[in-house]
């Protein structure tokens, strides 16, 4: 056998659980898009043997993740999602969602109440953010926002109704009305 033909082999018997054993070659599979076989496509988490101690953790493919790419307009209710993503146009009502994430390109008109927003494109309607809202420099926001955190980049915009979520004595936030902002565009970032 030739040194390429052994090295071959001991990959595909690694790959089959034996280590420098003589294991029979399977025919190989045609090739798939990726370069996949399809029992890595029908497992979806890892092996035990391949993170071994590792805990289980949710990633960006496990999230319930919705994508609007651009040029691609949707509207109605949205309700259940980890995280939305607005590259397009939607208008909506948005609940138990946890984030939202406006790309430049994106436009959303509507209501949601969500954890975390990071907005670079535009935001119009009703917005809550329980956690952290970050409205980046190409960011837009002309709504009634609540908010338990904000910071405004240098060039991000935000005008209209604006209050302060401060956590109650029941454990449960409650809006308290904050001054309304002297010009609609924020100069420097801003915390709280």
């Amino acid at each position: 056998m030739a040194a390429s033909d052994n090295s071959n082999f001991s990959g595909r018997s690694a790959r089959q659980g034996g280590f420098g054993t003589a294991a029979p070659v399977l025919p190989s599979q045609p090739a798939r898009p990726g370069g996949s076989t399809p029992a890595a496509q029908a497992a979806p988490y890892p092996s035990p043997s391949t993170a071994p101690g590792a805990a289980p953790r949710r990633s960006e493919a496990e999230q319930r993740t919705l994508i609007v790419g651009r040029e691609i307009a949707l509207s109605g209710a949205i309700t259940s999602c980890d995280r939305l993503v607005v590259e397009g146009s939607v208008q909506a009502n948005l609940a138990n969602c946890r984030e939202i994430d406006i790309a430049e390109s994106g436009l959303f008109k509507g209501s949601a109440s969500i954890e975390e927003a990071e907005i670079r494109g535009r935001f119009e309607g009703t917005l809550i953010v329980r956690k952290r809202l970050h409205i980046r420099a190409t960011g837009k926001v002309t709504a009634t926002v609540s908010y338990a955190e904000i910071e405004v980049e240098a060039g991000g915009q935000i005008a209209g109704e604006i209050q302060v979520l401060t956590p109650g004595a029941d454990g449960k936030e409650a809006a308290t009305a904050a001054p309304p902002p002297a010009a609609s565009t924020v100069p420097r970032s801003s915390g709280h």
